[in-house]
Order: C-alpha cells, then structure tokens, then sequence
C-alpha cells in the first residue's frame, strides 16, 4: 500500500502525475491473554528510537510546520494576479505554474507531517485537529488555482508551444502541456463545465449512499463460534470465520452474512444500477463512445488494454481450476462451495523471524536489482525510514508514504512472522520507486500513477519470494510458500480480472438499452465464477449475491490495475531473474520516471508491453507452473 502526498488532495483542477492509491487497510488487533495477566502493548516513548520514522527531517517541531501553514496561505492571494492573463506571455504562465508548484509542494508537507504524527498514536487529538486544518486549506488552494487549466487549454495550440520555445524554462511542462492539449476535445465550454461540476453533488449519490449502508447500516446475525460461543458476524470478523477449520462456522457465518444482503438486494441493484448509469452519462457528455473509454482516458490507457487483460485471463483458466481441483482435494472434500475458498491449506508456519533477520532477508533477496539499489535498501533501514514496531495508539496495518522534497517513510506492526517480511519487502518497493522519483524528477512529476503504482513492490515480493523457495529444505515450508504465492495470483489477477469483465459486461448491456435487475446482475456473477473456479467448484446460490457487496465497483473501472500492476511486476521480475541486464537498467529507470510520461509508455520503456498478451500470459503460466510444484510436493 502506497500513501503519496506529493500533490494537493482536495485538488479542484487535475494536476498531471497527482496518484492517490486507494488503501485497502488490513487491520490485525494482536491481543495475547493469560489468565495471570494481559499483555500490554509499549507506549510510544517506550520503543527503541532505532524503530521509529523519522519525521523531524521534514519539520523538526511543530512550530515550523505552523509557520509554513501560514506560509501557504499568504500565497493564495499571489494567484489573483494571474487569473486572466495565462495567455497573454510566457513568463505569466511559467510564474504561475512555478507559485502552483511552490503551494503544492509545502501543502503536501504539512499534510504527510500531520498524518504521519496522528498514526503514530490515533488517540492524541493534536494531529488530527492539524490534519483538518489543512484540509479546509487545500479547498481554498483548490478554488485559488481552479482558473489554471481552462485558461491554459484555451491558448490556441500554436501559441503555446511558441510559448514553450520562447521560454526554455516552460520546457518541463511539455508533457503536461501535452496531457491538456490531448484532452481539449472532451472539455466543455466554461458554463457546461460549471453545470458538470454543481452536479458533482449528486452523481456522488450511488457511492455515498452505497458507503453508508454497508459501513453503517447493514447487520448481521450471531453465530456459534468453534468454541461454542455465540459471535456476532461483522465484516471484520467474516473472513476470520472463512479461514476456520469448522465447516459448519464457515457455512453459518456465510449463511448470515449474505441473507442479509440478500434481503436489501433490490436496492443494491438499483443503486449499482444508477452508478452505471452516472458512468453512462459523464462518457456521453464528454463525448466518448463508452464508459469504459471515458474512465481510461484521465491516464490515456488505450481500452486494448483492459479487454486484452480479460480475454488473456480467460484464455488460461486452466491454472486456476487446478488449483480448485487441489484445493478439494487437499481438504477431503466431496463438493467444493464459496465458504472453502479461503481456509489455509497449511498449518501457518511457527517461525519467528526478527526484524533484524527481516532486514537481511530482504537485502539477500533483492540482490538481483544491482548493488545500488541494495545501498539505498540499506540506506532506508538505518536512516529512519521504517516505523517497525505496534505501540498503544498507533495506527494497524502497513503503508508507505512519500512527500516530495523527503525520504519516504513505511508504517509496519512487525509481529515476527513470514507475512511481516513479505509486508516489509513490498513496502519498501513502494518506497524505493518514491525514492528514486523524487531524486530524479521535478515536482510536477515527482509522483506515479495507480496503474504502475504496484510494480515495484511486486517485483520485491517475486524476488524474495524466489530466494526462500531456492534456499528453504523444509518441505512444509516450501509448500507454504507455493501456497501463498498461488493465492496472491488468485486473488490480484484472477479475482480482480473477474471482477473487470464483470464491470465491463452491465456497463454495455445498459449502454446497448438493457434494464438490469438483481435476476440479471446475479445471472451475470454465476456465470463468471463458474467459468472462472471451473467444474470443481459448486456456486452456492447465495454467492450470485457477491456484486451487491464489492465497494470497488462505485469506483468504475478500478481493479482491473491491481491485476495489470502484477502481471507487469511479476514479467519484470522473471526477466531480471533470468539474468537479463538489460531489462534491470531498463526497470531502474522506470524506477526514477515517476509521472514524465504516459504509464503505459514508462512501461514500455521498461520493457513491458500491457497492450501485448505477454504479461498477462506469463503470470497465468507462472501459476500453472507453481500448482504443478505444489502437487508434485504433496505427492512425495
């Protein structure tokens, strides 16, 4: 997971190479109980300062970050002398980008230092109150630069690129300049833009609404636990009662989750209904011949791209119904249904491993990416980089965070175990690929798109991954480690790609003027998984339901990026296994591109193609070659 603050957050205007991953947060509440006493967990003050991030080398108290608060705010009223002139000289428009660039760049300090402080301990009101502070201040920047990108997209073409040859320091912003010119033919006269936005309000309705009722609104039953206790389901707990070994908890528990979205299923499907539909309308408005091509079209992602991800996944289902066959038969089962999808084949592995032995893992794992890459991994670790360690307060789960003009910095809850290590590989790959941005580009193109934003941390993984399962002799743990490497596959290539063509299907049926129901978006779902799981997999009626619970899908035309993010590393990391040293100075560079180019073009630089079958191809080959060890091992 990826934190980047390097652009305004609350921007009104689109700012070229601004990337705010959307974080899936998994939140693991560790609690060990005797019946002496309950263990407690340190306080903030109580951890090793060698544990901790280092925050102070952006602001070493809070008295700096107020004043460059103040700071940022006195900018505002410069902008007014800009407004109405960016077409009449250069030297007006290159102030005004560098004054946009220079609010831009203190704003996102000022928010990554007040964030990055409140995770340290939520329960300290002080940063939080920070936080809010400079949300309302990004509005007001948001309305002082609202004027920037109309008024530049409507210079005359000619005029602007004489503008750029007039004054070499205009020369940065070509590409951005490009990226506006290229979207002028979709850009509304000024009093049709203000309808659109004013209408922003209400086209937010399906996903608002959608938000509040599964986060808020929705409850489910109780169940009897494996220990005989009564628990009562939550999304939380669900898939903890996916993972139980007892059969019945796992049914029980899927019973009362999806009878209770099955009782609120026609209002689901009208509000999906009507997010489509808001899709539909945006598309035709701004002259696209289909939602799909209007969602592609803000990072200039040819629709090639998405349908050659699907019908490549669909030409190798093979793999991922082998592995469905030895899952049923791992678990001894007649009939393989929804609730056996996700209990861990193996006994979790009972290893520790230090956060020490974790740092020299990953430095013997990466060796691959070259001594340089592996100076500045260790330059991460020893130069406050990484907050390791849980403490009362502090916020779960893993990220990495990146503001332009610092090092990045990673959140960890490092707990000891195999997963940790794995967390700590892909975050630093997050942080790297900031790193090396940053060093490298100016501001304006010091951040990276969603669609590239998971290469290198996949990269990191699929290397790591490689040396344990090269260097492992214990035949559990190896077969633990195929098992989490095929699950990782399943779940963001094969399961997001599911989830794609699902989006694509109800996007054309409504555009070809077909009214969908709950019958029909149920119809649609059955299908899909079947054909996905293949003829061992049972679908139980009550999964058809699976549509009516994805938040993703309020975000059109998403996930398909998870599964190109992997497919792209995992192509990249086979490459630079195999020895090719082309391909590793190539992925460096990528490395240190950030946003100066079009994503799919950074790929191809270096040297992957995802408007090509290949990647996909050999991350469906990869898993079938992976199923095939696991059985061969489990023969033995």
């Amino acid at each position: 997971m990826k934190f980047n603050t390097t652009k305004s957050l609350f921007r009104v205007r689109k700012v070229i190479g601004f990337t705010l991953t959307v974080i899936l947060l998994f939140a693991f509440l560790v609690s060990t109980a005797s019946a002496q006493e309950v263990k407690k967990l340190p306080a903030r003050d109580e951890i090793d300062k060698k544990y901790k991030w280092r925050l102070d080398d952006v602001y070493a108290t809070d008295e700096f970050w107020e004043k460059d608060f103040l700071k940022a705010k006195n900018i505002l009223d410069q902008f007014k002398r800009y407004e109405g002139t960016l077409d009449e000289t250069a030297q007006n428009l290159l102030e005004c980008l560098e004054l946009d660039n220079q609010v831009g760049e203190i704003l996102g300090k000022l928010y990554w230092y007040a964030a990055r402080r409140n995770d340290e301990n939520m329960a300290d009101q002080t940063y939080q109150a920070m936080r809010d502070r400079i949300a309302s201040l990004y509005s007001e920047v948001g309305q002082a630069t609202a004027f920037i990108d109309p008024e530049i997209t409507a210079i005359p073409e000619a005029k602007l690129w004489d503008f750029v040859e007039r004054n070499e320091k205009l020369e940065v912003y070509r590409h951005y300049f490009e990226d506006l010119v290229r979207s002028k033919a979709h850009i509304l006269p000024p009093e049709q833009e203000e309808i659109l936005a004013m209408a922003g309000e209400v086209t937010r309705g399906p996903y608002q609404i959608f938000n509040m009722f599964n986060n808020a609104d929705i409850k489910f039953p109780s169940i009897v636990d494996e220990d005989g206790n009564e628990v009562e389901v939550t999304k939380g707990r669900f898939f903890s009662f996916m993972r139980s070994s007892d059969r019945r908890v796992r049914q029980d528990a899927f019973d009362a989750l999806y009878t209770e979205y099955n009782k609120w299923s026609n209002t689901l499907a009208a509000l999906l209904g009507s997010q489509i539909k808001r899709d539909i309308f945006y598309a035709k408005t701004r002259k696209y011949d289909s939602s799909l091509e209007s969602s592609l079209d803000a990072g200039n992602i040819p629709v090639a791209v998405y349908n050659n991800l699907i019908s490549t996944i669909n030409d190798y289902l093979e793999p991922m119904h082998k592995f469905m066959s030895l899952r049923k038969r791992m678990m001894k089962l007649d009939e393989l249904h929804s609730y056996d999808l996700y209990v861990p084949l193996l006994p979790k592995l009972k290893k520790e491993i230090p956060y020490e032995e974790a740092m020299n893992l990953l430095e013997k794992g990466l060796q691959p990416l070259g001594p340089q890459y592996i100076r500045d991994l260790k330059t991460g670790f020893k130069s406050g980089w990484v907050d390791v360690y849980e403490n009362q307060g502090k916020r779960s789960g893993a990220y990495s965070s990146y503001v332009y003009g610092a090092h990045p910095v990673i959140l960890m809850n490092y707990d000891n175990e195999l997963d940790d290590v794995f967390t700590l590989a892909h975050e630093m790959g997050h942080a790297l690929h900031s790193y090396y941005t940053g060093n490298t580009q100016p501001y304006i193109y010091g951040d990276y798109s969603i669609f590239v934003a998971e290469v290198a941390s996949t990269v990191n993984e699929a290397l790591l991954m490689d040396y344990l399962l090269k260097t492992t002799v214990d035949r559990d743990e190896k077969l633990y480690l195929l098992n989490q490497y095929i699950d990782n596959i399943r779940g963001t290539v094969y399961i997001q790609v599911l989830f794609a063509e699902f989006e694509k299907t109800v996007h054309e049926r409504v555009e070809a003027g077909e009214a969908l129901t709950t019958r029909e978006f149920n119809a649609i779902m059955k299908d899909l998984y079947q054909k996905y799981y293949g003829p061992d997999f049972v679908m139980d009626e009550m999964y058809e339901l699976n549509w009516a619970r994805i938040p993703h899908f309020y975000r059109t035309f998403y996930v398909y990026q998870y599964a190109t993010g992997l497919s792209a590393g995992e192509a990249l990391a086979q490459k630079i296994l195999a020895g090719d040293t082309e391909t590793l100075d190539r992925y460096l560079s990528f490395l240190a591109s950030g946003s100066s180019d079009y994503s799919i073009n950074v790929l191809k630089d270096a040297g992957v193609d995802m408007t090509s079958p290949e990647p996909v191809e050999a991350v469906a080959k990869l898993m079938g070659r992976l199923v095939d060890e696991m059985d061969t091992l489990l023969q033995e």
